[in-house]
């Protein structure tokens, strides 16, 4: 028996990772050789087609009364929880020492996954699909057929918990020292109020143990996304109807542009969080908030000492990816800050650099700074 299951899989991660996919540029290319040659334990079905004509897959494992359905990439350009997915595939394949706690899923729950909700956005390494939708702000209107795919999966499955996986940008920060947000957390509100509803609890309580469990591996990255309530959301309009949805927001670990440190936290938080429904842990909702709130003071590059012309600023610079020729490049964006504010970054520069202007400065960057992943 292994006391530590968190432990384990992070010392054990390697033999779940799917090495067949990795990195930011994830599509139904990349990941349709690995669903046509699941094994028969997965029941896969093409649950329909984007707007350009690209397959959506349902796959279905389990046999269990909890129903749980997870879908990844309804923002296309958000893939770690597609990558991490297919960790939780291996883990259902070959459990390793943990195959007891496979089969006790397996057995009281039912898991459909949607891969890659949003296909024609992966391709084109965008948020929106090919008709400039915001899936996730397209529940109530239904005007993309993909939309339409996940609420079909909605009525006819009728889930007793979600799992929504999207990605957060980089400027993404966590507590006093404002560390990278490498996850994040939410319990969707279902109203202006933010009440805590009953639903909303048995959300929190999922959330409060995949904080519990991972804190100790990444302490002060973890964060709780605002719960502001967004009346076209998918998160929350689930949640008020009943269907306890968990949102795991994938976000950045020092040097991990590629974000397959982050894709290893987060498959472990969605092992933990499906362990937690299944057992029905007894866990206080109350802890979900101990998590700290995210914050937005975190830079790819701090500039400390920036002289132009004969005064001195600093500088914040954040990436903006954008695919050119199927490579995603990281192209930095500046803005003038406060360095009282307290700022981290992945890089920060202090020592003294001159320029003649603005455009002098935004130009070194661009020759120093913008790569590719």
């Amino acid at each position: 028996m292994i006391k530590n299951i968190v432990k384990y899989l992070e010392e054990s991660y390697l033999q779940f990772n799917e090495k067949l996919i990795s990195g930011r540029h994830v599509t139904l290319v990349n990941i349709k050789p690995l669903i046509v040659n699941l094994p028969e334990i997965f029941k896969v079905q093409e649950l329909g087609k984007s707007f350009e004509n690209q397959n959506i897959y349902k796959i279905k494992i389990g046999s269990g009364r909890i129903k749980i359905l997870c879908w990844s990439q309804m923002h296309g350009n958000e893939s770690t929880g597609t990558n991490a997915m297919f960790d939780l595939f291996n883990f259902f394949i070959n459990p390793l020492e943990l195959k007891d706690l496979r089969d006790f899923i397996l057995k009281n729950c039912t898991l459909i996954f949607i891969p890659i909700l949003n296909p024609d956005g992966a391709t084109a390494y965008t948020r929106l699909n090919a008709q400039n939708i915001d899936l996730n702000r397209d529940v109530l209107d239904l005007k993309a057929p993909e939309s339409v795919l996940l609420r079909s999966v909605i009525d006819s499955f009728k889930p007793n918990y979600c799992f929504n996986l999207h990605d957060q940008r980089t400027i993404f920060s966590v507590g006093k020292e404002n560390k990278p947000a490498t996850l994040s957390f939410l319990a969707p509100s279902i109203n202006i109020e933010r009440d805590i509803t009953d639903g909303r609890k048995e959300t929190m309580k999922v959330i409060a143990s995949m904080y519990k469990s991972l804190k100790e591996l990444i302490p002060g990255q973890i964060g709780r996304y605002t719960d502001e309530f967004y009346p076209t959301a998918t998160g929350d309009n689930f949640q008020k109807e009943g269907f306890n949805t968990i949102l795991i927001e994938a976000g950045h670990y020092k040097n991990d542009y590629n974000r397959d440190i982050t894709r290893k936290y987060n498959f472990i938080a969605l092992l933990i969080g499906i362990k937690q429904i299944a057992e029905n842990e007894d866990v206080d909702y109350k802890q979900y908030f101990d998590i700290p709130n995210n914050s937005k003071h975190y830079f790819d590059i701090l500039y400390e000492q920036v002289l132009i012309k004969t005064k001195v600023y600093s500088f914040g610079v954040t990436y903006k990816e954008v695919l050119q020729k199927d490579k995603i490049v990281c192209i930095p964006i500046s803005k003038k800050i406060d360095l009282d504010s307290n700022y981290n970054a992945n890089k920060i520069v202090s020592e003294k650099l001159n320029f003649n202007d603005n455009d002098d400065f935004s130009n070194y960057l661009l020759r120093n700074e913008q790569f590719s992943l």
